[in-house]
Order: C-alpha cells, then sequence, then structure tokens
C-alpha cells in the first residue's frame, strides 16, 4: 500500500527524537588512536556517524523550515565547539558538511573561520595517496595508501559544499578530483558496482567486497555533489556515467522487501536498511534532478517502504549494520553486528524527506 505525507512525516518525527535519544550502551566500544573512547553511536559525539546525522537534520530543516531542528543543529555545535574540536582525520571532517551548508543558508559570522580554518588544513594536512587520493585516516585506525567509497562522504562533500557557498572554487575543483581518483580505483567495470576499498599496498581491492553501504554513499554522494557544488561539465558528465552505469545494476539487486543486502551480490548476507535508505534518497533525487528513469523512482519509493517497516515506535532505525572497517573476506561483511546507529537514523531522514517531496507532489496534484 502506498504510503501517504501524513505516514513520511510522522516517521520522520519519530526518526528525529530516535536519533536524538540514543546511547552508547558500550557493547561495540572501539577505542580511538589516542586512547580515548570511540562513540558512534550517540548523539554527543564530533564523529562520522553524527556528521551524517546533522547533514540529515539540516536538509530536513531546508526543506521544511522547523525553527526546532535549526535550534537542535546550532546547539550541538556551539557546545561542540565550547567542547574542542578533536584532531582532524575523514572522518572528523564529516560533521563539517552540514555546518556548510548551514553557513551557507544563514551566513553566521561565528561559523566562517572555522570552516575555512578546516578546509585548508584538509587540503594541506590530510593523507594522499599516489594520485592524490585522500588516504582513508580514521580516528581508530591509520589506512596508510587506502582508498575507501566512505571517504568521498566524509571530506569530498563538504569541500564541494564550502568551496561553493565560499567562492572558493579550488575547493569544488579538490573534490571532483576527489570523486575522480576513487571511480578509478573502486568501480568495478565488470558489474558496475564500487567496491569497498583499493590498496596502493599490493594494489588490489581487498575482498572485493560490494558492499552495499558503501554503493549508497556513492549513489548519494554523487547526487549531493552535483547538487551542493557546481561541478565542471566534462567530470559531471563522467560522473554522471558512473552513476548511471551503477544505478542499472542495483535495480535488479533489490529484493522483494525493497532493501537491498549487506554485500549486495550475496543472497547469503542479511538485509541492511542504512544502506537501503542511502540509495533509496539517491534513487529518488536523481529522478528528481531529472537524471533517472521511472524505474529509479519506483525503486527509490519501494526502498521507502523497507525503510518504514523497520522504524520502531521509539523512533529507532532497525536492521542497521554497525560501522565496517575494511574487510580481507566477504564472512568478514556476513558477520558485522546489527546496532542502532547515528548514520542509520541520517541515512533514513534523508530519504523520508526526499520521499515527501515526490509523495507530497502527488497529493497536491490529486
Amino acid at each position: 500500500m502506498a504510503l501517504n505525507g501524513h505516514e513520511i512525516r510522522n516517521g520522520l518525527k519519530r526518526l528525529v527524537d530516535g536519533m536524538t535519544g540514543l546511547k552508547h550502551d558500550g557493547r561495540f566500544h572501539e577505542p580511538n588512536l589516542n586512547g580515548t573512547a570511540g562513540d558512534y553511536i550517540s548523539f554527543d559525539s564530533w564523529e562520522w556517524p553524527q556528521g551524517v546525522g546533522l547533514y540529515g537534520l539540516i536538509r530536513l530543516w531546508l526543506f521544511t523550515e522547523r525553527d526546532d531542528l535549526r535550534q537542535l543543529v546550532e546547539n550541538w555545535y556551539e557546545a561542540r565547539f565550547e567542547a574542542g574540536l578533536p584532531e582532524l582525520n575523514v572522518n572528523t571532517t564529516a560533521p563539517m558538511l552540514g555546518l556548510s551548508v548551514l553557513w551557507a543558508k544563514t551566513g553566521n559570522a561565528r561559523w566562517k573561520p572555522l570552516l575555512d580554518d578546516w578546509a585548508t588544513r584538509v587540503i594541506a594536512e590530510m593523507g594522499r595517496t599516489p594520485e592524490g587520493g585522500f588516504e582513508h585516516h580514521v580516528s581508530d585506525k591509520v589506512n596508510d595508501n587506502e582508498l575507501w567509497d566512505d571517504t568521498l562522504y566524509m571530506v569530498a562533500l563538504f569541500l564541494a559544499s564550502y568551496g561553493q557557498a565560499s567562492g572558493r572554487r579550488e575547493l569544488v575543483d579538490e573534490a571532483s578530483r576527489q570523486f575522480l581518483v576513487h571511480a578509478r580505483y573502486l568501480s568495478d567495470t565488470h558489474t558496475g558496482l564500487w567496491f569497498h576499498g583499493w590498496t596502493f599496498n599490493g594494489r588490489h581491492n581487498f575482498a572485493r567486497a560490494r558492499w552495499a553501504r558503501g554503493n549508497a554513499w556513492i549513489t548519494a554522494g554523487i547526487l549531493d555533489l552535483f547538487d551542493l557544488a557546481e561541478i565542471a561539465t566534462p567530470v559531471k558528465d563522467y560522473l554522471q556515467g558512473v552513476l548511471t552505469t551503477q544505478v542499472n545494476a542495483l535495480l535488479p539487486l533489490q529484493v522483494a522487501s525493497g532493501a537491498w543486502r549487506t554485500l549486495l551480490d550475496d543472497d547469503s548476507s542479511y538485509e541492511e536498511i542504512s544502506a537501503t535508505a542511502g540509495i533509496g534518497y539517491g534513487l529518488l533525487k536523481g529522478y528528481r534532478l531529472g537524471l533517472g528513469t521511472p524505474a529509479w523512482r519506483a525503486a527509490g519509493l519501494k526502498a521507502l517502504q523497507a525503510v518504514m517497516n523497520n522504524i520502531d515506535a521509539a523512533g529507532t532505525v532497525l536492521n542497521v549494520s554497525y560501522g565496517t572497517r575494511m574487510g580481507h573476506d566477504l564472512q568478514f561483511y556476513r558477520d558485522i553486528p546489527i546496532q542502532p546507529t547515528g548514520y542509520g537514523q541520517a541515512l533514513a531522514i534523508l530519504c523520508l524527506s526526499e520521499a515527501l517531496q515526490h509523495v507530497g507532489a502527488e497529493e497536491q496534484a490529486a
């Protein structure tokens, strides 16, 4: 049965409440390199799950203009700045994406120096692989000479967003370069899907895992790149072709529930909802922007139904795989535990927010 706007708005309200209520229960404690406790669950830490979560909230605010959402995210940033920011790496850059979008909309002078300094340091200090890709250095591991799908969403989108809003064209160009280098080494020319990672140490794609959430970062990320910045026509045309090829491979792999499996082409792996939400968001957005076919929209709405079916009464997104390091065999991905996370909430928020624009348009037309 087709979802209506009221159901989706109710789901969004529960998702926001669920995300801000998540607490780290210690079951998946992952200490950072400096020995401090890693917190990938609660809403209180400056890390990549919270960064994706903030971006989802800000996107929802831009669509709904709800003052409570703006106040929520502004208070979050102010509290984190007061406490002091962590060391720069790929994952600690993620919260800067939402802040750059917020600053571009509000013009709050308090945030510009922070954004400007962080962007400059990303260019100057972040580790590089051969051909200039950003190494996937994170708070709990230095992944030398490795490219990961995740980096594009956590770093490149921030550079594109802030570069466009601030007039620093070199940042947009660097974001474009990162998408091109990552596409060269992570896009599987045989299937059109993306591998999780690549290492220049031995020059291989690890387990050659066509991992669902990694692919979701790409489906959503390419479209967000186009939305956040003006990309040079040859680069945009190239990436649009990469995206279309990926989506053509994704559509036949969607299962009856509307979800995708954590290993996209492995029937023995479980259905995973954060990836389903991210892919669904991308498919619906791509169709709305005129880049996809009606089949994209149909698959996106099926994904929406799967996501809605996995939001519990407390607003927690179920069947989300925990933070996933680079796997050296496929069983590693099958064994990643299920755990509520900030990015699970955020990707669901993005999916439902985008869907509301489609369903809302239908209801207005009726």
